[in-house]
């Protein structure tokens, strides 16, 4: 990353094994906010989705979370993430994919839901799309203090 800021809608999402959960950032990248939550399919149906999410909302970088552990190492989790990323990629090209780090987001993501009110079966409907959201602003204000 070269630190220069360009203006235009990212696209945050964090890899589940069932769910990803997807969030949008406005052109300036000042705020994230959730999108969606795209259900995991053998079938590949769900990178159709982020393709056709990534073009029409004009998204000029994607951003996958990467769940390392605690202590930084890759795991199992990271992995299957970078492999689905690397799907994605090929898929969306030109556009350019990053990673951030997502340590903790579904923790905090859960803990904001619960706060919110938000319980069960609802909760499991949102909490990835939290997630995403946790995963690009954090992304975002790394980059704002960079610059």
């Amino acid at each position: 990353m070269s630190g220069e800021w360009t203006r235009g809608v990212r696209l945050g999402i964090d890899v589940g094994e069932v769910r990803i959960g997807v969030a949008l950032s406005d052109p300036d990248g000042i705020l994230a906010s959730p999108l969606t939550t795209v259900k995991r399919q053998r079938s590949g149906a769900d990178l159709d989705e982020l393709v056709r999410i990534v073009r029409d909302h004009q998204v000029v970088e994607v951003i996958v979370g990467m769940p390392k552990s605690l202590s930084g190492t890759k795991g199992r989790a990271a992995l299957a993430a970078e492999k689905y990323a690397g799907r994605l990629a090929a898929r969306i090209a030109p556009v350019p994919l990053s990673f951030a780090d997502e340590r903790l987001t579904t923790v905090v993501a859960t803990r904001v839901l619960r706060e919110a009110g938000v319980r069960g079966k609802r909760q499991r409907a949102v909490v990835d799309q939290v997630a995403a959201v946790e995963i690009l602003q954090s992304w975002l204000q790394e980059r704002r203090n960079l610059a």
